[in-house]
């Protein structure tokens, strides 16, 4: 059965939050995509996510490099993809994905475009416009065991 869970209406700030608790539990290695319209909070939530893990600097979207690495964190490193402007799934392999995949949280933005050469989502986390269009509501699913035990520490909050 598949884990899942919840938020809804989310201003930045709560957006923000759970990105840090998720940050809390993450393990090493681990695949998580992020889903959802431009502009609905990807790169949002992954800032949430890195800074929390300790990186100071700024987080900015890979949208034309495909990969912004974070290896500057005590936890291990995080290479965050954003797959918008990929021609090809096939680019993926050229580029070495599977060297990122064994020891780093990949963050991936527009998972879509790289199907057939990434690995399943350990989990996936869902963005969306809420009704009032100034919030965001949030899904997160958990794919793998790993996952599912994200999910099942959160069902509390």
């Amino acid at each position: 059965m598949l884990a899942s869970k919840t938020f809804p209406q989310l201003d930045q700030g709560s957006m923000l939050q759970l990105a840090q608790l998720l940050a809390e539990q993450l393990q090493w290695p681990m695949v998580i995509f992020l889903e959802g319209d431009l502009g609905a909070g990807k790169t949002t939530f992954s800032r949430g996510l890195i800074q929390s893990l300790g990186h100071k600097g700024n987080v900015k979207s890979p949208t034309y490099t495909l990969v912004e690495p974070y290896e500057d964190l005590i936890a291990g490193p995080v290479y965050h993809f954003d797959l918008y402007r990929l021609a090809d799934p096939e680019e993926l392999e050229f580029m070495g994905i599977r060297d990122y995949l064994d020891h780093a949280v990949c963050l991936v933005e527009w998972s879509e475009r790289g199907q057939g050469i990434l690995p399943q989502a350990d989990l996936i986390i869902h963005l969306t416009y809420a009704e009032n269009g100034n919030s965001r509501d949030l899904t997160i699913e958990g794919l793998s065991v790993q996952g599912q035990l994200i999910i099942e520490n959160w069902q509390a909050i």
